[in-house]
């Protein structure tokens, strides 16, 4: 029985020792849960103020719950609508940002910018107003302690920038499809950008510009344009379209070669080709090239004027505008001279032909460079002509002292005011000079008429005229004389009949220089070659036995008589010339005349009587045909310098240009 209580013991004891055991281990177990509870607990324990507050709005009484909801409608409607807006913007970058949509579809392109640009207009008026009425909202709440105050404080600093919007409320979509149309404008240009030829000299010029883009092409860089500078991209599209057309400006002019008008020769003879195609360039860069581009500026940019205007000055400086007026100030430079007023005259025409497209194109203030130079040069070659033009005869008259041709040829002063008269009173001058004239008189209040020119110009011939005589009474022999003012009356007649000089001279005066020819002519005969035929005159001469001796003598010495005198006056007047053709074919049939046919009857009736002499050599020098030949050879012009007159200078002014116009015209046939 004992071992039967003692073994209940122990088994108690044991049971115990077990309950004990995992009493412990559950305490242990529980120890080290609520060691790790523990940071739980504390995260519980700092959030039980935020749940306090966010229960707090339950906590409110029910009117200032009941009150918070109309003004939480209010604020949330546009809100809505603003994000509504803001969904709609992010549904238009796919057809925008898609490559090649504008060159495929450009009004479907056009049309949905437009959309996307309308929304940016809601949502820059609508999103600032939105916020506002939302931050009233949260200052309701905050102020009725009917929300979380951190949460409020953190939605009141995003409204704050929701007040004022960056600019970027479409998160840089507008400004990528504009860089896309962009990139189309600037391909539309490049594929129309052919250079503008020139048409050939002698074809008939277009009477207006040619087309230089295709309309097409235009009805599609009109619009882009448009949106480009509507969205403030005004610098890089007139810098764009300038660069552009520019090139096209700078490629035509390259094939035309202007190199010419940064060399010009300071010679206004050398400078007449360059001026003539000087004329014909300006004509053609202002009325084709510019001008094709002036309307083609005024199409693309529409109604936005002022910005045309900027763009197409920067494109008429890319057209050497400012180095063709340079060249024109080149040619009002050149050495002075008669020539130069043939030029300046020229210049002066191009541009006055030119006036009123210089005034269209260049009529604004951006071209306000290219409007003065052209008023300053227009004054140079105005003033530049008269001035020439009123010295002229001034310059006719210092040549009166000068010594007239040594050959009794024609001076090229008179050649050269003949033609320089008639090229001045002929279709191409007379009007230009007429209006320079009447410009520069205007400017001095004077009044100024055609006749006025028409006298000036008859005062240069009358000079001319008195020359005339001054130089023929200058020569030490009369004879020579007589041949210088046949020759120069002759050319003066020759040069003068069936032109604008003539009308002006009229019929009498042309008649009265017809005549004076002949006259000079039979003066010149009679006193020359018609004074040796009666040398050889039979006066005692008898042929008979006793008088043939005495017969003899006196064919010897008729004949060396008449050998002296013609070797002496072929010899002078070897050195004279005619220079006209007929004239002198004339002249010389007269002189043939006077003396062949004399001396063939002489030497037939008393050649045999010296011809059989031991000394008949020195007797009879010419034969009838060398005789015919020797005279048929006179006159006849050489290739040789003759005397030359120096310019004078009555102030200084004229160069010594003029000074190879003075000299005898011996080549003129």
């Amino acid at each position: 029985m004992d071992q039967d209580v003692d073994d209940r013991a122990a088994a108690s004891v044991a049971a115990a020792a077990r309950s004990l055991r995992a009493g412990l281990e559950r305490s242990c177990a529980m120890g080290q849960a609520l060691t790790r509870g523990g940071p739980r607990l504390e995260e519980i324990q700092a959030a039980l103020p935020a749940l306090e507050a966010a229960v707090r709005p339950i906590r409110a009484p029910m009117a200032e719950l009941a009150a918070a909801g109309p003004h939480i409608d209010r604020a949330v409607g546009p809100a809505a609508a603003v994000l509504k807006v803001f969904d709609a913007v992010h549904g238009l970058e796919p057809p925008l940002l898609e490559p090649g949509a504008a060159a495929r579809d450009l009004p479907g392109y056009l049309a949905v910018l437009a959309r996307l640009e309308e929304a940016l207009r809601f949502l820059s008026a609508n999103c600032g107003l939105a916020a506002e009425w939302l931050a009233d909202i949260v200052e309701y709440l905050g102020d009725h302690d009917l929300a979380d105050p951190r949460f409020l404080a953190e939605v009141a600093v995003a409204l704050d920038g929701l007040r004022k919007p960056s600019g970027y409320l479409d998160g840089g979509l507008l400004a990528a499809a504009l860089d896309l149309l962009e990139a189309e404008f600037r391909r539309l240009l490049a594929e129309h950008s052919t250079p503008l030829a020139m048409h050939q000299q002698g074809a008939t010029p277009a009477s207006t510009a040619p087309p230089r883009v295709p309309a097409a092409a235009v009805r599609k860089l009109s619009p882009i344009l448009d949106r480009l500078l509507a969205n403030g991209w005004q610098d890089r599209c007139i810098s764009l379209y300038a660069d552009a057309r520019g090139g096209v400006v700078t490629a035509s002019l390259h094939a035309l070669g202007l190199d010419y008008l940064h060399n010009p020769a300071d010679d206004a003879q050398a400078l007449g080709p360059g001026v003539e195609l000087w004329g014909r360039h300006l004509e053609f860069v202002v009325r084709r090239l510019l001008e094709s581009e002036r309307q083609l500026c005024a199409k693309v940019f529409g109604q936005h004027k002022d910005d045309a205007s900027v763009c197409f000055a920067e494109i008429a400086s890319r057209a050497s505008v400012l180095d063709f007026l340079r060249f024109g100030r080149a040619a009002a430079d050149a050495k002075k001279d008669p020539i130069k007023l043939l030029r300046l005259l020229e210049v002066f025409d191009s541009l006055n032909k030119l006036r009123l497209d210089f005034n269209r194109l260049f009529g604004g203030k951006v071209c306000a460079d290219i409007q003065c130079q052209t008023r300053d040069l227009v004054k140079l070659l105005v003033d530049g002509s008269v001035e020439i033009f009123e010295e002229l005869i001034v310059q006719v008259e210092l040549q009166r002292h000068m010594p007239p041709p040594a050959d009794g040829g024609v001076p090229r002063l008179v050649t050269f005011i003949v033609e320089y008269c008639n090229r001045l009173l002929g279709e191409k001058y007379r009007s230009v000079l007429a209006q320079v004239l009447i410009i520069h008189r205007s400017w001095r209040k004077e009044v100024f008429s055609d006749k006025m020119l028409a006298v000036a110009v008859l005062n240069i011939v009358k000079a001319l005229e008195a020359n005339f005589d001054v130089w023929s009474k200058a020569y030490g022999n009369k004879i020579q004389s007589y041949i210088f003012m046949m020759n120069t009356r002759w050319h003066f007649y020759k040069h003068v009949k069936a032109t604008k000089l003539a009308e002006l001279l009229g019929d009498v005066w042309i008649r009265d220089h017809e005549k004076f020819k002949d006259f000079y002519l039979t003066v010149f005969m009679r006193d020359s070659w018609g004074a040796l035929s009666p040398l050889l005159n039979r006066e005692g001469l008898i042929l008979f036995s006793k008088g043939r001796a005495t017969a003899k003598d006196l064919v010897k010495q008729r004949l060396k008589t008449f050998n002296a005198r013609f070797s002496d006056m072929f010899q002078e007047q070897s050195a004279w010339i005619i220079p006209d053709k007929d004239l002198r074919r004339e002249t010389c049939d007269l002189v043939i005349q006077a003396i062949v046919p004399p001396y063939r009857s002489y030497m037939q009736n008393y050649g045999p009587l010296v011809e059989q002499d031991a000394s008949a050599s020195k007797y009879v020098k010419y034969t009838v045909d060398g005789l015919e030949k020797m005279l048929g050879s006179l006159f006849a012009p050489r290739p040789r310098r003759s005397g030359s007159f120096q310019i004078g200078h009555s102030n200084g002014k004229i160069t010594s240009a003029m000074t190879g116009m003075y000299r005898s015209a011996s080549t003129v046939k």
